[in-house]
């Protein structure tokens, strides 16, 4: 893939700056469910996964900040299913070692993190799709 085929012209930065915003916000939420930067929910895996989303949430907003829209938005969808996949699980089923949630579906984090990442789901899988019909 060439770097023309991976960026877009200057129109679509309504676009992706809401996309940036929303990653962001994504990775703000999680940080302030673990406790701070530094914490780390468990179990282990749990905490884990909270650090490599916040992680993939900052790197998706810099590829989409310097134009790699392709990647950018490919990673913004991941950022918005891992957690609500997340969320479904932890809520419903429970997750190994994980029973804290389970049936918490109102908790208030929760929906403001279910509402950011249904935004940044809605508007990066449209715009990913988008990047793929570009010609090179």
């Amino acid at each position: 893939m060439s770097h023309h085929a991976a960026t877009v012209p200057g129109s679509t930065w309504v676009a992706r700056w809401a996309g940036v915003l929303l990653c962001l916000a994504v990775a703000a939420i999680h940080v302030v469910d673990q406790g701070g930067i530094t914490a780390t929910r468990d179990p282990h895996y749990i905490g884990v996964a909270y650090h490599v989303l916040e992680i993939a949430a900052v790197v998706a907003a810099v590829l989409l900040i310097v134009g790699l829209v392709r990647l950018g938005w490919l990673l913004a969808a991941m950022v918005a299913v891992g957690p609500l996949l997340g969320y479904v699980l932890s809520r419903g089923p429970g997750l190994p070692d994980y029973s804290d949630d389970v049936g918490n579906w109102t908790e208030p984090l929760g929906l403001v993190s279910l509402a950011v990442e249904g935004a940044l789901l809605l508007l990066s899988i449209p715009l990913f799709m988008r990047s793929l019909r570009r010609r090179t």
